[in-house]
C-alpha cells in the first residue's frame, strides 16, 4: 500500500472520529474531501463509481443542433452533447421503462451536486414504501449530480446502480454514472436545451 494511500485512510478515519455522529453520515460528510469511495478499495460503497459498462466516446454526429445542445434518443439509451466541431459526446444511459419514455424539448433549469431526493407524488402513490425524503449521498438515487428538466419531475441524474446503464428502468428520469454524470454536469449550465427523441 503507498504512503499517499495510509495517510488519506488515516485523515478518513480521524475525521469520522471526530465528527461524533454515526458512521455513514460521517462517511458521507467527508468524502468531498478525502475522495470517492472507489479510492478506497472494494468496500460495499465503491460501486457507486463504477465505471459505465457503456464507456463514453466522441463520435461523429449529424443534425442541425446547436453546439451544447444535449440530444437523448430514448431507443439507443444513449446521450449526446454535440459539439461545435461535427461531433458529440455520446454517453451510455438508463432510460424510462415501458410506459414511462417520453419525448418534448426542456432545458436544464437546475443543477446540483449530491442532491437530495424528495419522491414525486405520482412515484410516492406507486410505491408508499419509499422514504418521503432522502438526504444527498452515496446511498442516494440520485447520485453525484442531478440536472433539473424543466418544471417537470425529470432529472438527467447520477446512479448508485451502475449496472443499470443501457437498461430501461427508470420513471422516465435518465440516469448516468456518477463517473459520467460529473462529466456532463461540468460541461452544460442551467439554459441548456435538452432533447429527447423517443
Amino acid at each position: 500500500m503507498r504512503l499517499t494511500d495510509l495517510l488519506v485512510r488515516g485523515a478518513l478515519l480521524a475525521a469520522i472520529t471526530a465528527a461524533g455522529v454515526a458512521p455513514a453520515m460521517a462517511i458521507d460528510s467527508v468524502f468531498p474531501f478525502f475522495g470517492r469511495p472507489s479510492d478506497f478499495g472494494n468496500g460495499p460503497r465503491s460501486g457507486a463509481y463504477a465505471s459505465s459498462p457503456i464507456p463514453r466516446q466522441v463520435v461523429a454526429f449529424e443534425g442541425n443542433y446547436a453546439p451544447g445542445t444535449i440530444v437523448i434518443r430514448t431507443s439507443e439509451r444513449r446521450l449526446y452533447l454535440v459539439q461545435p466541431d461535427g461531433t458529440a459526446l455520446k454517453y451510455g444511459i438508463g432510460v424510462g421503462r415501458d410506459g414511462f419514455r417520453w419525448s418534448g424539448v426542456k432545458t436544464i433549469t437546475r443543477k446540483a451536486e449530491w442532491p437530495g431526493w424528495t419522491p414525486p407524488p405520482p412515484m410516492l402513490k406507486r410505491r408508499p414504501d419509499l422514504p418521503r425524503y432522502m438526504p444527498g449521498g452515496i446511498d442516494n438515487p440520485l447520485g453525484a449530480r442531478a440536472m433539473y428538466l424543466g418544471s417537470s419531475w425529470y432529472r438527467i441524474h447520477g446512479s448508485n446502480e451502475p449496472e443499470t446503464i443501457g437498461q430501461a428502468v427508470s420513471s422516465g428520469c435518465f440516469r448516468m454514472t456518477n463517473e459520467d454524470v460529473e462529466d456532463l454536469y461540468a460541461r452544460v449550465k442551467v439554459g441548456t436545451k435538452v432533447i429527447v427523441l423517443n
